[in-house]
């Protein structure tokens, strides 16, 4: 333990915080990460490029294009990072064996099986969504709303599949399995109904959830969008239509995807919000620049008051935390890692504030001692604490960690 922590221990005890107590506490916090950074949100299930309103940019050499290829970057990642870590993976990263193929209404557990023996050797949980999007029947830009039924009972079938695969995957690793419904669903152009397909997407995702499960092992979500590329003037699933599908359907969570609203809206004042009317809520981080950009998140601003939230509602066991990002002009694996610790460092920020010294300070309207306050907890040594829980992680605290990226891009990912 270094001279340093100790002094960084002290600093934050006259706050009340026992940053011993803080560090054993993160370390139980799972966060989800994200297996679509790692090959620009292709999948194994189709070739050729994005389509349905998202796009990756840049072309990093190096790019896993096989599930072994994939599976031992994410592991390179996660070597890399501190902390309790769960999979977050999309239906199109099924892995088929000996010649098999299976369309997404007809999916089966078996098709996650690697993924699944993957998880089970590290430990960890997965989450999962269906994936809504790069598919023939994605029909002018539609799936669960479309005015076509045929598409829309191929999208329900597979959306009950993938309710079939996420109880799977928590019967077998024992940790719940967060399901994320999103679609890209919309028009380009101001439209004639704005109604009708609010209605037959609520009446699709109904009909998915009809699919029998284990409530306390599956934990089904809807996420909303602003817009989507080729959907600019008016997606189906927006923020009030998902916040009000989710409150009206028990056991249905809302998720927030802190790049899927107007640019001056933030996240971090929805969590406490929700967190007023639903036991849990479901976040997908990350960093939108101008727009749902999907940039890597960083220790900015919105990150650290997302993170301050959570903590101050004492709610770190009623958020499910996944990250959601890709970014193909840069290395992969460093993505993952700088996104990953960069929530981290938040989480140990936010834990590490004198929150119910702040609150006493509001509730007694001493605003002036609380911005002083506020101010002055910016300059504390919040990096030795971090130094001192990546060392009890086993892993770097400081820079060094990019050391192994960039010998890992040149024993591997250079040769592919």
């Amino acid at each position: 333990m270094s001279t340093r922590y100790e002094s960084a221990k002290q600093m934050y005890a006259k706050y009340g915080i026992d940053t011993d107590a803080v560090i054993e506490k993160l370390k139980n916090v799972p966060l989800s990460m994200h297996c679509w950074q790692g090959d620009d949100v292709i999948g194994f299930d189709h070739d050729g490029p994005l389509t349905g309103g998202i796009q990756t940019t840049g072309n990093y050499p190096g790019k896993a294009t096989t599930p072994e290829q994939l599976l031992a970057d994410m592991d390179k990642a996660m070597s890399l990072c501190p902390g309790k870590k769960k999979l977050n993976v999309h239906a199109c990263y099924a892995i088929f064996e000996d010649g098999e193929f299976a369309d997404r209404d007809k999916l089966e557990p078996k098709h996650f099986k690697k993924w699944v023996e993957f998880a089970k050797k590290r430990n960890m949980g997965i989450d999962f969504n269906p994936t809504f999007f790069s598919h023939p029947m994605v029909k002018n830009g539609l799936t669960l709303s479309s005015p076509d039924k045929d598409v829309r009972d191929f999208w329900i079938e597979h959306g009950k599949a993938c309710i079939r695969i996420s109880e799977y995957f928590a019967k077998e690793t024992g940790v719940p399995c967060v399901m994320n419904i999103w679609t890209g669903d919309g028009y380009k152009d101001v439209p004639a109904d704005r109604m009708g397909p609010r209605m037959r997407y609520k009446d699709s995702i109904e009909k998915i959830l009809e699919e029998p499960f284990d409530k306390n092992l599956v934990k089904p979500c809807v996420e909303s969008k602003v817009f989507g590329i080729g959907v600019e003037a008016y997606t189906v699933g927006s923020a009030e239509f998902t916040l009000s599908f989710a409150a009206s359907h028990n056991g249905c969570l809302p998720l927030m995807d802190n790049g899927h609203y107007h640019p001056t809206e933030v996240v971090s004042d929805k969590i406490p919000a929700l967190l007023c009317f639903f036991p849990e809520v479901a976040l997908h981080i990350t960093r939108g620049i101008r727009w749902d950009s999907d940039h890597v998140l960083i220790l900015d601003d919105e990150t650290k008051e997302m993170a301050k939230e959570i903590v101050r509602c004492n709610a770190l066991d009623r958020v499910y935390m996944a990250l959601d990002y890709f970014d193909a002009s840069i290395n992969r694996i460093s993505a993952w890692v700088v996104g990953f610790r960069s929530w981290q460092k938040a989480l140990l920020n936010a834990m590490l504030t004198p929150n119910e010294l702040l609150k006493d300070l509001q509730d007694k309207s001493e605003f002036t001692k609380l911005m002083m306050l506020h101010e002055e907890l910016k300059l504390m040594p919040l990096g030795d604490v971090w130094e001192e829980y990546c060392r009890s992680c086993g892993v770097a605290g400081d820079a060094s960690w990019f050391d192994e990226i960039e010998k890992y891009e040149k024993e591997v990912l250079s040769k592919r």
